[in-house]
């Protein structure tokens, strides 16, 4: 007896956000909100997407509890470090994924104070999953897997696509790629019914789900409702010209949790938030490190 085909449905995009420019502060010389966690529920299960670009100082060692944080950078080099171990640079297109779990301490900063250009995507993580082991990932361009059709461009981050894995192990069902497209094409982007997606562009403009979205606006797609079982599409289009166009998407199931949000931590309560800043003052987050910046080569 042949399996009945799976249901697919079409997805419309619910709302556009602009992005905020915030200019520069202490630690960076630009900064823009490219959306903000003022109404977490809508965003749910991420929390911001922040655009910075820093040469001095950047950011020196700081905690994190509760979430992962996904870093890409856009251009030059960033230099990272943590609690746990890990150091190192990343280079334009490379992607640090780290799991702050129960605690880590970590900096980033601009190689040799020159220049960092970077995307930092906050993931909220379920409370079951808040306390978890500090984890952390290198997820260079390099070792990505990508996929090339009619103009199109995916470089996976984390989930699968096209028959292929995104080699990022996270703690929540989250999809991402980068999909850079031609004038004059077409893309149906295939996600899980039940996930809530957002569509960053980053160059260029695009028509998602029949709504235009130029550079720096983020188009949002909710969750389809009875979803569970079912892939749903949603439709890109880019227009005539000659500039490519490319388009940060991340997705992922709800959490519907309550979030609460303490600087660099990201808790179920207020309560959670005061004992981590506790644990993290009273040594549980281990030592702040004292690692040397990285040798010039």
């Amino acid at each position: 007896m042949m399996q009945a085909q799976q249901q697919i449905s079409r997805r419309t995009v619910a709302r556009i956000e602009d992005g905020t420019h915030l200019g520069p502060d202490a630690q960076v010389d630009d900064k823009s909100l490219m959306f903000s966690p003022q109404a977490p529920e809508l965003t749910d299960p991420f929390l911001v997407l922040v655009d910075d670009l820093f040469s001095e100082p950047g950011f020196e060692w700081h905690p994190h509890r509760g979430l992962e944080t996904v870093t890409l950078v856009l251009d030059g080099v960033l230099e990272h470090g943590d609690s746990i171990g890990n150091s190192g640079t990343l280079t334009a297109g490379d992607v640090q994924w780290m799991t702050a779990g129960r605690g880590i301490i970590h900096r980033e900063l601009a190689f040799r104070n020159e220049r960092a250009h970077i995307l930092q995507l906050w993931v909220n993580l379920p409370a079951d999953k808040k306390m978890v082991d500090s984890r952390y990932q290198d997820l260079l361009a390099t070792g990505r897997p990508t996929i090339d059709h009619d103009g199109a461009h995916i470089d996976l981050i984390s989930g699968a696509a096209g028959g292929l894995t995104a080699p990022a192990l996270t703690h929540w069902p989250i999809s991402g790629s980068v999909i850079t497209m031609e004038p004059g094409r077409s893309l149906d982007h295939v996600l899980p019914g039940q996930d809530r997606a957002f569509f960053t562009v980053l160059a260029g403009a695009v028509s998602i789900g029949g709504r235009n979205v130029t550079a720096r606006q983020t188009a949002w797609s909710d969750p389809l409702p009875d979803a569970d079982a079912h892939l749903s599409v949603i439709g890109l289009r880019t227009g005539d010209g000659d500039a490519l166009t490319k388009v940060l998407t991340f997705s992922g199931p709800p959490i519907r949790q309550p979030v609460a949000m303490g600087g660099p931590m990201v808790m179920n309560t207020r309560a959670e938030i005061e004992q981590a800043f506790r644990d993290f003052h009273t040594g549980r987050f281990g030592a702040v490190p004292r690692q040397a910046r990285l040798q010039y080569r």
